[in-house]
């Protein structure tokens, strides 16, 4: 059969050096190199990325889009994007846009590559006819019940259906019919004859069609049988020129299947190789699961900013780099394992880190009230925007009399070593001036602290003393006259245990959910600068981690803030404790 899509494949190979990529090695990798060397496909490397569009994108795709289109982009070759639609009664429009807005924003495109599976329906239909007459498919009457207790079982053969011996001819007028919508949903299917004593029990007769009377959101209602996956699969591979069909390892008992098909058709055969797919510490990447927690109301909708989605992980601030850092470090490989998340989050600190402007924001303010400061004074203090970054220059930011500043930054009665605010103790205010308290002001009927009252040193302008004395604390401040008040978000895991999927008797995942996985803060003060903050621009809260506008809930008039990640990194901890 003539290849489809791959005119300008050698072409494309010839634009780019195909020398050894740049990447670490893996075992996929190994494989393209020695393929290329061997000219197995002519010199040609194409992959695919076949999401179904039955929900969004999540962590585990990335990996795969990253491998997928990486693979083609280092060796010169083309990757498609393909939808997998070939189960209309869970795909919506919505999941499809959603996937390309994921994949754009990883930073990969397709071009004119854009295929469905039912792309090809008319095309899988006379492969289904093919198998039949040439005697390697047959319509089955069984039901489901029966089809699965007349399967066997590991240590046990199957049975062969009592409908297995239709003639040829028999079998092509029932599945016509089954075109037709005669049968009712569940009362027959198309399957393959290959061998129900077979060892993998994926080779036991597998269906290839079955009737399903929905409506399908790209072909209407032109069918009423949908093929399988397995059946679909590897035959869009081979209509498309695919060369390496990458998967995740739960499909390797399935690839003898999907040669199965292509050598009894006798058409082009790509070659399916599996890989690990992501296990992510305190998180579960099952659609199925995800989408329970979207249906219940558990989380906001598919881009939470809790959720392991692309479009959760894009709405907290995460950026495409960080995690095609943390995809890259984390390899290809054939065991499954689970990847720590404080990796991603130490990925994403370090991109954060040389793009974040620096800014202050009083998350939980307390007043502080300097009173040998003039009234009506307003000095604009120099602050850096980012250390990592000096062509990101200064800023100025607005100092006067009235201060907010974290409650975490006072104690009445501070313990021993504590370097922050307290009566009578000095401290230093970032960028401005060294302050003293001198008083405490409390609610009456409380007792709550409400207020400070300080005196500051004219002569420490900049934060530091002429007289070269020195102070261990440094706080951060917002100038109470200029302040931008906002909402802040503060997200954790959103699950408590560390693998949510291992569910203890009596339990579900849901029983692991984190009940402070999102905390709000009303009332919380920034400095001016933040007055014009955008929507995909990150910052740093200084002392307390990387933040960004809300994309959705947030307003110029009412700003929403999510905390992307905070400072602390345990992942450079514990590299940094492995090294010493």
């Amino acid at each position: 059969m003539e290849k489809a899509n791959t005119k300008n494949d050698k072409d494309n190979m010839n634009e780019k050096d195909t020398a050894p990529a740049a990447g670490p090695p893996h075992f996929i990798r190994n494989i393209i190199r020695e393929d290329l060397k061997t000219n197995k496909y002519g010199g040609r490397v194409h992959t695919r990325f076949p999401p179904e569009p039955n929900g969004y994108l999540h962590i585990g795709h990335a990996k795969s889009i990253c491998l997928n289109f990486g693979l083609a982009e280092e060796f010169g070759g083309l990757c498609n994007l393909r939808y997998d639609d070939t189960n209309p009664t869970k795909e919506e429009v919505e999941y499809v846009d959603a996937i390309e807005a994921d994949v754009r924003w990883l930073g990969f495109d397709w071009d004119d590559r854009k295929f469905y599976a039912s792309d090809y329906f008319d095309q899988l239909y006379q492969f289904a006819v093919q198998l039949i007459k040439k005697g390697k498919a047959y319509v089955c009457d069984l039901s489901p019940d029966d089809i699965r207790e007349y399967r066997g079982t590991l240590t046990q053969p199957g049975k062969n259906s009592p409908y297995r011996d239709r003639s040829v001819e028999e079998n092509l007028d029932l599945f016509e019919r089954m075109r037709a919508g005669k049968f009712a949903e569940g009362s027959r299917v198309l399957r393959a004859k290959i061998d129900m004593a077979a060892p993998n029990l994926n080779m036991r007769d597998p269906a290839i069609y079955r009737v399903k009377k929905v409506h399908h959101h790209r072909t209407g209602d032109k069918w009423c049988i949908y093929p399988m996956y397995d059946f679909a699969h590897g035959i869009s591979d081979s209509i498309e020129g695919i060369t390496h069909s990458i998967c995740t390892l739960e499909f390797e008992d399935h690839r003898p299947l999907y040669d199965w098909f292509l050598d009894q058709l006798e058409i082009y055969h790509p070659q399916q190789i599996e890989f690990a797919r992501l296990n992510l510490s305190y998180t579960v990447l099952s659609k199925r699961k995800l989408l329970q927690l979207v249906r219940e109301g558990r989380v906001s909708g598919w881009d939470d900013p809790r959720m392991p989605t692309l479009a959760g992980f894009r709405r907290r601030g995460y950026t495409p780099e960080a995690i095609r850092t943390f995809a890259e470090i984390i390899g290809v490989a054939k065991r499954d394992s689970v990847v720590d998340i404080a990796l991603l989050e130490h990925c994403l600190r370090e991109d954060l880190n040389k793009r974040a402007n620096r800014v202050m924001a009083v998350l939980r303010p307390l007043k502080v009230v300097i009173e040998n400061y003039p009234d009506d004074l307003v000095e604009e203090m120099d602050a850096i925007n980012n250390p990592e970054d000096p062509a990101q220059g200064k800023r100025k930011v607005p100092f006067s009399k009235t201060i907010y500043i974290e409650k975490d930054d006072f104690r009445e009665m501070p313990p021993r070593h504590y370097h922050r605010l307290a009566p009578g103790q000095e401290v230093r205010l970032r960028y401005a001036y060294f302050i003293t308290c001198t008083d405490v002001i409390k609610d009456k009927n409380s007792g709550e602290v409400v207020e400070l009252r300080c005196t500051y040193d004219p002569a420490s302008r900049g934060g530091w003393a002429p007289d070269g004395r020195k102070v261990k604390g440094t706080i951060h401040w917002v100038s109470v006259k200029h302040a931008v008040p906002a909402t802040v978000r503060l997200y954790d895991q959103l699950f408590s245990k560390d693998d949510p999927n291992d569910e203890e008797e009596g339990k579900t995942f849901l029983d692991y959910l984190n009940p402070n996985s999102l905390q709000e803060l009303k009332n919380c003060q920034l400095e001016a600068s933040l007055s014009k903050a955008k929507v995909g621009v990150p910052y740093q809260f200084e002392r307390l981690g990387y933040f960004c506008v809300d994309s959705i809930d947030s307003k110029p008039s009412d700003f929403i803030f999510n905390r992307t990640v905070a400072l602390r990194d345990t992942w450079a901890k514990i590299e940094k404790k492995t090294q010493d």
